[in-house]
């Protein structure tokens, strides 16, 4: 399908990922259909979706409701037409020792982090299933496959997508559906997650843990992701070499990230008494895609291009192999 007649839903829209998703989308000239709960931070997003000569529609939605997940859906067909790839990007944390968390906030994590992207992936299966095609996008992390000290709970939500993002991809090759199921697992990002996440018993500010990498890395890959139909999409270096140490030594992780999962996550600078979170309830304002980290912030990934042009290189490696025998024979 052409990329200017894809409708597109992208939850948690308003800032971070999200937000550089919806332009990387607008890029190519897409509908976005924008869901977060942030009115500020939506506006500012549908504007810069129709600068980019995209088609942007506004639908305020709490993504941890289920109602109004379905009440979204049944809006952007209504007004965009069917849609084509949903991505399920909607997130909030929690920081914290596991002793500190109050229960309310294990819930709510969970409830947006990861019955969210449920609630996404139920409402946009509801409408492909009639036109057998579509994709769901989910926006993983490297901590779906290795978790970290102070972000249990969300570390959690991610594990828990991708076993239900899992059993989904099996069940649509059961039934040979033309639906197509996807997982980015991302990289630390510099995004505005590390100014407005909870924090329970942090007096330092936090960080992501280096190398932090641009939203617009996670945005080209998310959209690679809904083009490409693979399975699962890692981005940097460090989150594949991440996910393959935890398979093959996963007691030498634990040892590791007990020396240094805490100082790496927290900078010498004190939080402020006043700070505010997004947890319950959006902060105003409009935030953008980016954080506080931009001078430590990689801007590509040599891993992520390598993905994307894997075919290439394999025949060029095995092009160069063939070469070498001809000229060792």
């Amino acid at each position: 399908m052409p990329q200017q007649e894809r409708v597109v839903v992208v939850t948690g829209a308003s800032a971070g990922v999200g937000r550089a998703t919806a332009r990387a989308f607008a890029d190519r000239g897409a509908s976005v259909a924008l869901l977060a709960r942030g009115k500020d931070g939506l506006e500012a997003a549908a504007r810069e979706v129709e600068e980019r000569g995209g088609r942007a529609l506004i639908v305020p939605c709490d993504v941890s409701a289920p109602q109004q997940v379905e009440a979204a859906a049944e809006r952007v067909e209504r007004e965009l037409g069917p849609i084509d790839v949903w991505v399920n990007d909607a997130m909030v944390t929690v920081m914290s020792r596991i002793a500190d968390l109050e229960p309310r906030d294990v819930e709510r994590v969970t409830q947006v982090t990861y019955l969210g992207a449920v609630y996404g992936t139920l409402a946009a299966l509801r409408r492909m299933r009639s036109r057998n095609a579509g994709t769901i996008v989910q926006v993983g992390s490297a901590l779906s496959y290795r978790a970290i000290p102070l972000q249990a709970p969300y570390c959690a939500a991610k594990f828990a997508l991708r076993g239900f993002t899992d059993s989904l991809r099996v069940e649509l090759m059961y039934e040979g559906s033309g639906i197509h199921v996807t997982m980015v697992q991302l990289p630390a990002l510099n995004t505005p997650q590390f100014t407005w996440g909870r924090l329970r018993g942090i007096r330092r500010q936090p960080q992501p843990v280096p190398p932090i990498f641009q939203p617009e890395v996670a945005a080209r890959a998310i959209v690679f992701a809904a083009d490409a139909r693979r399975r699962e999409v890692f981005v940097g270096g460090n989150t594949a070499l991440l996910v393959w140490a935890n398979k093959l030594a996963p007691a030498i992780g634990d040892s590791y990230l007990a020396r240094t999962g805490f100082g790496s996550q927290l900078t010498d600078q004190p939080v402020s008494p006043d700070r505010a979170d997004n947890l319950d309830a959006p902060l105003p304002g409009d935030h953008g895609a980016h954080g506080p980290f931009d001078r430590r912030a990689r801007s590509t990934s040599w891993q992520l291009r390598a993905t994307r042009h894997r075919r290439w290189i394999g025949a060029g490696a095995a092009a160069l192999a063939a070469l070498l025998l001809v000229v060792l024979l």
